[in-house]
């Protein structure tokens, strides 16, 4: 029995296989609505057999916005929108999920195909501390108490929203350099009161925003974390992802999500076929909970090996469905395992 075709139990949730889509950024909506593109490439992977298929990082706010092309899910027209796309991901029976965000400090920028940094007539971001990414992008506005529970209500509103669409699955963006990533790494959280300085201090928002989205949402919560910064040292790292991943375990989070880097602009970084896999195993032994792998994660066996070794409990796929959108079926095929395949492809097994 194939482990990366063994079911996976989160919650009330039994996922059919242990392959996930990433959460892909499109760049392609038009004020956060999604569209027929989203259609199309979100519906084409549940078509592919992956068990979970989640939506792109989708702004909490408008201002939460990488882009201005970015998804958001603050208002009952997005709402709308996302509705037939999720339906038609359990249709295939797939599962559906949406990841949570703000982009802080890197909020109002180009999409990545016009360039880099930030946006003419754009808005000023919000952050943790009025540091920039870099001297591209936009000067961020540190933010007040005010200004943090007005994030902190967004969230519980896109929450109610995501709910309300049908979505089964939502994961918390807290990495790549984001705002929730912006609070929890010393080179972007300079803050001097309780937000600030310690490790507590500078899990305190991130963890707060999540326990209040734990009560309020019962189906699977996952956290996607960057588990260092890369720096050679006075970042985050994988130290304290433990910490932090121990904390979310307590608040009920079923899943780690374990990604890296975005926080520096000149990190180095190893990049090679499942760089990041380590950060997986070790999550997931030391703080015990569930863990995602990701990173240059392209071919069945690879996968399977990781599920095999005890090093995740999912893979979470990205440039590969790229290229791939039926990489499932395709996998399985290789492992010899037998899968359902949708019916209208039936001519195309054998």
């Amino acid at each position: 029995m194939s482990k990366l075709f063994s079911p996976l139990s989160l919650g009330d949730i039994t996922f059919k296989n242990r392959i996930f889509v990433s959460p892909m950024c499109q760049y392609s909506a038009d004020d956060g609505v999604p569209n027929d593109w989203h259609f199309v490439h979100l519906g084409s992977r549940a078509v592919g057999g992956a068990a979970l298929v989640m939506a792109e990082a989708t702004a909490v706010s408008a201002k939460g916005r990488i882009s201005p092309k970015d998804t958001g899910l603050w208002n009952e027209k997005q709402k709308e929108a996302f509705r037939p796309i999720v339906d038609f991901i359990h249709k295939q029976g797939s599962v559906a999920g949406i990841q949570l965000a703000h982009a802080g400090r890197k909020a109002s920028t180009k999409v990545p195909w016009e360039g880099s940094g930030k946006i003419d007539n754009g808005w000023t971001p919000d952050a943790p501390s009025s540091v920039a990414f870099s001297e591209d992008y936009p000067m961020p506005k540190e933010l007040t108490y005010e200004g943090m529970k007005e994030i902190e209500e967004n969230y519980i509103s896109s929450t109610s929203l995501a709910k309300e669409a049908g979505f089964k699955v939502i994961e918390l963006h807290m990495a790549h350099g984001y705002l929730m990533h912006e609070f929890l790494s010393p080179f972007s959280n300079q803050r001097k009161d309780e937000y600030g300085g310690s490790l507590e201090n500078r899990m305190r928002f991130p963890l707060q925003v999540a326990k209040r989205i734990r009560a309020l949402w019962k189906n699977p919560l996952f956290v996607r974390i960057s588990a260092t910064d890369w720096a050679p040292s006075g970042g985050w790292d994988l130290d304290q992802s433990v910490v932090f991943a121990k904390e979310l375990k307590k608040i009920g989070i079923d899943l780690i999500d374990c990604s890296s880097g975005g926080t520096l602009t000149k990190a180095t970084i190893p990049m090679g076929p499942g760089y990041q896999v380590p950060f997986s195993a070790t999550i997931r032994k030391e703080a015990g909970i569930a863990t995602g792998a990701v990173g240059l994660i392209d071919n069945p066996k690879q996968a399977e090996s990781i599920i095999e070794k005890g090093e995740a409990d999912a893979i979470f796929m990205a440039r590969e469905f790229l290229r791939d959108p039926y990489f499932p079926l395709h996998a399985a095929k290789e492992l010899g395992v037998k899968v359902e395949w949708p019916v209208q492809y039936h001519r195309a097994i054998n």
